[in-house]
């Protein structure tokens, strides 16, 4: 009787893949108004602007529950419109509070 042999396929990792994460973005705001939030947060923060990515959370940056409100009550100052509460609970990055001042603005205009 012959012998089946069964063997994996060779997985082949190219050494330019090594060491590098992939990271997929579905960010809403425009590159301006991230700018804008990042530089607001540092300010309100007291913090290096260097520190404060897109992919932060404002835990990581020492934010308390208090502190993410006065961000966010100057983030709607600076850019002139209102987010509410159920909005800003939302929110645990950088990005998250940029995309939804950007969804604010586009409804608000």
């Amino acid at each position: 009787m012959p012998s089946i042999q069964i063997s994996r396929p060779e997985t082949k990792i190219s050494k330019l893949s090594r060491g590098y994460k992939n990271q997929i973005s579905c960010s809403i705001a425009q590159p301006e108004t991230l700018e804008v939030v990042q530089s607001t947060i540092a300010k309100q923060l007291s913090i290096d602007e260097s520190t404060v990515t897109p992919q932060t959370k404002f835990a990581d940056l020492g934010a308390d529950s208090l502190d993410t409100v006065e961000i966010m009550m100057a983030l709607e100052e600076k850019f002139g419109v209102s987010i509410g509460e159920e909005g800003a609970q939302n929110i645990a990055t950088v990005q998250d509070a940029a995309d939804l001042i950007q969804k604010v603005k586009e409804v608000e205009n």
